[in-house]
């Protein structure tokens, strides 16, 4: 927006300098005075005479040509010299426009987290990356839970297998024992019962 208003003002003041070379060059009236006076003006021997007032009257009308010129020239020059001024001060505001235009796409493009600055990309790179090592990690332990949950099922039934083999064991040990206790006693009944 701002290059097209610069490119507008440097047409504008184009524009306005082909004018008044225009105007200049279209606008001569102390020639067409002089051509009134050559041809108003008698001729005697080969010469022309003109009258004083009439000479008086270009002198006086082409010095307020003059005047009205170099009045010209110097609004033409201090035209000039405010559009380049304002030219200036047009490209300082670009410049300043451009660096607050980047620095708001770097605010808009940054991210901060956990007070350190990411660009948006760098910051999905991060989240995406956090993420990715969660699941990993969630799968991990997933894969360890149903690991220690087949080891600990199994652990249970041998448990369980072992539990059983001892009570079986413990129940032949007390029927042996009571076996044992009986033929004790019965050894024990026939010692006393022979003395």
């Amino acid at each position: 927006m701002n290059k097209n208003f610069l490119t507008f003002l440097l047409f504008l003041a184009l524009v306005t300098q082909v004018k008044a070379q225009d105007s200049l060059q279209n606008n001569q009236p102390i020639r067409a005075e002089f051509d009134e006076l050559i041809e108003t003006s008698n001729n005697y021997q080969g010469y022309k005479v003109v009258e004083y007032d009439q000479l008086i009257e270009l002198r006086n009308t082409t010095s307020e040509y003059i005047d009205e010129l170099r009045n010209e020239i110097t609004t033409q020059e201090n035209t000039i010299d405010r559009q380049n001024q304002e030219l200036e001060e047009f490209e300082i505001q670009l410049q300043d426009t451009e660096a607050d235009l980047e620095r708001v796409n770097n605010e808009k493009d940054a991210i901060t987290f956990l007070g350190i600055p990411f660009s948006k990309a760098g910051y999905k790179t991060v989240m995406w990356s956090v993420v990715g090592l969660l699941i990993l990690a969630l799968l991990f332990f997933i894969y360890r839970y149903k690991s220690s949950h087949t080891t600990t099922k199994e652990a249970r039934q041998r448990l369980k297998e072992t539990e059983n083999e001892f009570d079986a064991y413990r129940a032949k040990a007390l029927e042996k024992e009571q076996r044992l206790g009986r033929l004790l006693q019965d050894e024990r009944n026939k010692s006393s019962s022979s003395t």
